[in-house]
Order: structure tokens, then sequence, then C-alpha cells
């Protein structure tokens, strides 16, 4: 029997069905070109900017009565440069201040030097004439960026406090400020030059209520806290920008990688709380929101 027509039907079949799977592979190539495209556009122009409000209650032992219920926004790591925009960095100045928090807290790095290396002033001077003040503090410390080139020009650093204080920030350097009654404590920054180590707490009443900020969370494993069992605010980290769903972040500029971002209890009593940045030294972010931090204080009375 010829057999040819049935070999020309399964041949002509053979070409639709290899016609079909090139055309699927076409679509599931453009689709993934498409889709790459997509999260490279996510990952650039819209997470940077998408900013997570966190609501927290933070509980301080001995807490005085009037600031009971008060509200502490804290902002870290705007990085004014040229990666950032400024338009973006005000609008959310402009957010928080409508909010009236009771005391505001900076936990440092203002900037991101240029691509000429030179400090932004002019932008620093711009952005920061609209950063929020708190109706009963507004407190500051210095990041590794903000010591200029290496982390070591204390002349850059310098400079840098003197626009943050002319905008109404009370910049501090490895001391304390009492708010009604509370003890707000600031480390200059682990890796600059003026790290304070443990003369910043050997003076302090810590049976007192009080706060540190401090902006490298690696910190928290130096025996330089003097028996401290409060509360440290930090940034540096920026929650690492870039996370893989359900996985770590795979860069982080610190030691312990415990560290990344958010609220961490420390087995010693500390707690300590990673913001992960208003802004960012490259406009990246994927799985990592930026930060805005509100915490309500209350009266710790577990103790």
């Amino acid at each position: 029997m010829d057999q040819t027509p049935r070999n020309v039907s399964e041949t002509a079949r053979d070409h639709r069905a290899l016609f079909t799977r090139r055309k699927w592979i076409k679509r599931v190539a453009g689709s993934v070109s498409l889709g790459s495209v997509g999260i490279g556009l996510y990952t650039w122009r819209i997470e940077p900017r998408w900013v997570e409000v966190v609501e927290r209650s933070m509980p301080i032992r001995n807490l005085p009565v009037p600031l009971e219920g008060r509200t502490l926004v804290q902002i870290s790591d705007i990085h004014i440069g040229d990666d950032v925009d400024d338009s973006f960095l005000i609008d959310w100045f402009q957010r928080v201040a409508k909010w009236a928090p009771d005391i505001v807290v900076f936990t440092g790095d203002f900037l991101t030097l240029r691509r000429d290396q030179s400090l932004p002033i002019d932008q620093m001077e711009s952005v920061l004439s609209h950063f929020p003040r708190g109706k009963l503090a507004t407190i500051g410390i210095l990041g590794n960026h903000d010591y200029g080139i290496h982390w070591n020009d204390t002349q850059a650093a310098d400079v840098v406090t003197g626009i943050a204080e002319n905008a109404g920030l009370d910049i501090v350097r490895n001391g304390m400020r009492n708010i009604d009654g509370l003890q707000i404590v600031g480390f200059d920054d682990f890796w600059g030059p003026n790290f304070g180590g443990a003369k910043v707490l050997g003076n302090i009443d810590l049976s007192l209520p009080t706060l540190v900020l401090c902006h490298n969370p690696d910190v928290v494993d130096l025996p330089v806290w003097s028996g401290y069992r409060g509360w440290i605010l930090s940034g540096h980290t920026h929650g690492g920008q870039c996370k893989p769903p359900f996985l770590k972040p795979p860069i982080l500029p610190i030691h312990n990688k415990r560290y990344a971002a958010g609220e961490i209890p420390l087995s010693d009593g500390r707690r300590l709380y990673v913001n992960r940045a208003l802004g960012h030294n490259m406009r990246v972010r994927f799985n990592v929101r930026p930060e805005v931090t509100i915490f309500r204080l209350t009266c710790d009375h577990s103790n």
C-alpha cells in the first residue's frame, strides 16, 4: 500500500508542531524580555520612591508621664547628592511635617559625595531647609558618608554639621540631650575617625529613661554599652536595597548580617531597630522599600 499521503500528513503535522513550538518559544522569550524590562523599571523608577510608613510602639522604662503617647519619627540615610531626587526628599519632609511629630530623629548619612567628589553643599542647604522639626526636639547624628572621602574627612563632617544645625537639627556627636526627662544619646559614626566608644555612655545615668541613636548597627556587638538595656535606633544598611523573596539580602555593609532591617531583640534586653533608609546611594530597590518610621512612646512596665 502506498504510504505517501500518510507521510505527507505526518510531515505537515510535524511542521505545524515545530511552528507552534517556535511561536511559543518566541512568545516566552518576549515575555521574559518584557518582564526583565518591567522589573528593571520597577527597581529603578518605582520602588525607590514607594515609601513605607512603619508605625510601632516604643516602650521605654520609666518614661515620664508627659511623654506617654508622644510620637517620635525616625528618618535615616537621605543621601542628598546626584542619585536621590531633591523633590522626592522635600515631598516626604513636608508630609512628615504635617504629622506634627513631637520628636524627629535622624540617624545618619545626610549626603553622598557628588561624582566629582565634592560635597553637595548647595543641595543640602536647599533640601534641609524643608527638614521636618519636632515640637519638642529635632536631633541628628552623623553617618559614614558625612565624613566625605574614605569616611575620614573631619572638615567635611564639620561642614555637614553646620548646614544641618542651620536647618534646625541638633547634631549630637558622642553626647546626650535631655528632652523632657528622656535622655537621647548620639554616637558618632563607627567607621569615622570620631567614634566615641565606651566613653559615650560611661558618664550617663542609665537608670533614667534613655534612647540611643547609632548609625551603624554593628556597634551593638561592641563592649561599649555600660549595661544599657534600652532602644537603639540605627540605619546604614538600607535593608540591603535588593532582596530575593523569602531570602536574606545578598549584600549588606555590616559584619553581623542579622542586623539588616526592622526590630531585632538582643539577648541582654536591648532592642535594636534598623531603618531601611529614605534615600539610597544607588538608585535601585527590590523587595526593600524605603522607610519612614513613626514610634509612639509608651512606658515599659515589664520591669
